[in-house]
This record gives C-alpha cells, structure tokens and sequence, in this order.
C-alpha cells in the first residue's frame, strides 16, 4: 500500500494495477490508487490443478494479465512463484520487469526469481518489510523514498443499523492472541492480567478467533476475565473492521495486528520469537512495539506502553 502511494505522489497520472491472491482482494479494494484488480487462485488452483474448471480460470488470469502491457512490471516478494506470474504479464515495448535482487535475513527469498526481471533491486539485509517494498519501487522509477508509509486503506462507510450484530456500542480492545506458530504466542497469564487493568479502566476486550484451537484458547482466557467477549467466527473484512474501530489493540506478530497499526489505531505490538525490525510498526506515534527474537515483552512493559498511549 504505502509502495502505491509512493508512486501515485511522483506519478499521479499512474494507472498501477495490483495481482492478489483472490482471498485478499477486498484488502486490495481499499485502496483507491488502485486501478484494477486480478485476483490470482494459486492456493486453490493447486488443488485441481488438471481439471477443466481450473484450466479455464487459469486461461482467463492468463487473459486479464495480458490485456494491457505495462511499463513497468514490480514483483517485491522474491519468490519464483510470483515472477512466473511478473513473466506472464504484457510487457510495454521498453518497459522493464523489477524485483528484488537480494534477501533479507530469515526471509524466504529465492535467487531464481532473478532470472525473470529485467532489473533486480538491491537493498540492506534487514530492510523491512514495507521499506523493501518502497525502495524497489523508487529505484525503478527514479526517485528516494521519505515521508513516512501511508496506506491509504479507506473502509467502506457503514450505517450504524448496518454494523454486524458484535460490534459494541461502546470503545473497545482488542486482543488478537493467537498466530500460527506456538513460539510466537504470549502467555495466557499475560493476556488475563492486562485484561483486568483494562477492566479497571472500564474497556470492553473482545477475543477475536481463526480457528477451533484459537476458540478454545479465546473461551479459556475469556472464562478467566470479567470485561471480555468472545466473537463469532469473522469473515476477513469483518476482522479489518474490527481492528479499524478499536480504541485500542494489543497483538502478537500477526496480519490484523499489523492492518491495525496500519489504521493508525493505538496499538501495543508484541515480538515474541519474531524480529521486530522487518514489521514493527513505525510510522505512528500511536504504535509501540515491544519485545524481538526470543525476548517476549513482560506485563510490565506493557503496562508502561498503555500509559504511553494513554498521554
């Protein structure tokens, strides 16, 4: 997103479409820089990949890339999957396919990829993430990244009648606890003592889940807190929405926690086994990230982090 805005800033004629996979479209669809979105079903393709169905969406994807050609053609991931896809796209006579040219410490980079672009961009091992992003773009198109990111991510205005049915009528936290891989996790004990200082302060803490492991962790830490709430199970706009209106979010290493600092929302990030320099959020007074790499924060760090926020 802020990659988009970047260039929308120097080149605001730009007519930048966005390849997604098809999960994460309503994501893309937020941001109004975006001209055109073609949404891409690798993970489900994968799945099928020899019937007719699958072939014909596959032909199509194939069609939607190709009927533009494009000046130039950016793939920031680094993997051979998605400069395949970069290889697929209409190339403008002249124009010039980008990618990184190199990985970052503990990313998933594969060299490979640099055999499709037409230009690889270089940048420091513990660039982050969104930096990475920023700076292939600029060095492309002749221009040095500043300013802080902006994400430009505008939700779709809501009615209050129309607001799902667990949407409080009252400020609210949000705790999102869990995340794929048990390391990154804070500890139970944790969670329920921030809880009941949140409860002190009158704050309603909603518990948000992803799966029948993370529900059961949510009802645990719920059974174990007087001010918090357990929510259905939520569709991804639904949990954009959720981290978008809070008055506070506090979360482990995970994507709502990140869409939420990228709101701007006041937000207690938390690295448990993770390096915080490749996502923490950076670009807000209102974010503080604690923790890093086989360091978790204490309950006292994020004591002092709630004060911080609250001025």
């Amino acid at each position: 997103m802020p990659m988009v805005s970047d260039i929308w800033r120097h080149y605001p004629e730009a007519n930048i479409d966005w390849v997604v996979e098809e999960g994460y479209t309503s994501l893309v669809r937020m941001n109004p820089d975006v001209r055109r979105i073609i949404p891409i079903a690798l993970r489900r393709w994968r799945k099928s990949l020899f019937s007719a169905a699958t072939r014909a969406e596959i032909a199509n994807f194939r069609r939607q890339l190709k009927q533009d050609a494009y000046d130039v053609i950016f793939d920031t991931q680094g993997l051979l999957k998605t400069s395949v896809v970069m290889r697929m796209a209409r190339l403008a006579p002249g124009g010039q396919r980008v990618g990184l040219g190199n990985a970052t410490e503990g990313s998933g980079y594969e060299p490979l990829s640099r055999l499709f672009h037409t230009k690889s961009v270089t940048v420091g091992l513990h660039t982050h993430a969104v930096l990475r992003a920023r700076q292939v773009a600029a060095q492309a198109l002749g221009y040095s990244v500043d300013g802080v990111a902006d994400f430009n991510m505008h939700m779709p205005s809501i009615s209050v009648p129309d607001l799902p049915v667990w949407v409080p009528d009252r400020p609210y936290a949000v705790f999102f606890h869990g995340t794929a891989r048990a390391e990154k996790q804070w500890a139970a004990s944790n969670w329920v003592q921030i809880a009941g200082l949140l409860a002190e302060r009158g704050l309603l803490v909603l518990l948000p889940w992803g799966s029948d492991e993370e529900k059961h962790v949510a009802e645990q830490l719920a059974s174990q807190m007087s001010n918090a709430r357990v929510l259905p199970r939520l569709p991804l706009m639904e949990a954009v929405l959720l981290a978008q209106r809070a008055a506070l979010v506090i979360g482990v290493d995970t994507g709502l926690t990140h869409i939420a600092a990228a709101f701007n929302r006041p937000t207690i990030e938390l690295y448990c086994d993770s390096p915080r320099w490749k996502t923490e959020g950076n670009w807000s007074s209102q974010i503080i990230n604690l923790g890093d790499i086989g360091k978790p924060p204490t309950v006292a760090d994020v004591v002092l982090a709630l004060d911080s926020l609250n001025g």
